[in-house]
């Protein structure tokens, strides 16, 4: 008679330590991620490039208010180039580059760089940002007055690999 007691014991002191591993699990911070902190007083709208195991993509629009930061990519990065384009819907302008890739004005997922006009696109200049092949990374933008300009960004290469540029800061953007 006192088994039963035990067995009960043993399985609710089981069953509480799952309850907490996927509390503790699920509450758990992600250890790498690409995000964007606007530190401007507008809001801004976002576009993301990158080139995954499938080839470049681009996405958009992600809203992100006045002094707040949101993730973009959630998990460790697929790689160590990706490119920006974002505009101010307060006061106007807009944070761009040399690296065209395609986007448009509603929400969009768009696999591929070509040929954008032709596939009913807009060609797009994002600017490029080296992540030093960290595991996660975040970019700043932020008004011109409170930070120069990036420096001079080139094209998404035809291959799996740009060359490598000149060492870049993490803290990206200021508004052109």
């Amino acid at each position: 008679m006192n088994r039963l007691p035990s067995i009960a014991a043993r399985r609710w002191t089981a069953a509480i330590a799952a309850i907490t591993a996927v509390f503790l699990l699920s509450s758990a911070p992600a250890k790498a991620d690409f995000r964007l902190c606007n530190n401007t007083g507008s809001r801004v709208g976002i576009a993301l490039g990158y080139k995954d195991a499938e080839g470049w993509t681009t996405e958009g629009w992600w809203n992100v208010p006045s002094r707040t930061c949101e993730t973009l990519l959630r998990g460790s990065l697929v790689a160590r180039y990706y490119y920006i384009y974002a505009v101010d819907y307060d006061r106007g302008g807009e944070w761009s580059g040399h690296a065209f890739m395609c986007s448009r004005e509603k929400e969009f997922t768009i696999r591929g760089i070509g040929n954008c006009l032709a596939r009913g696109y807009d060609r797009t200049g994002f600017f490029e940002v080296d992540t030093g092949e960290q595991r996660s990374w975040t970019v700043q933008l932020t008004d011109s007055a409170e930070q120069p300009a990036p420096g001079p960004t080139r094209a998404p290469p035809a291959t799996s690999r740009p060359p490598s540029p000149a060492p870049t800061s993490g803290d990206k953007g200021s508004k052109q």
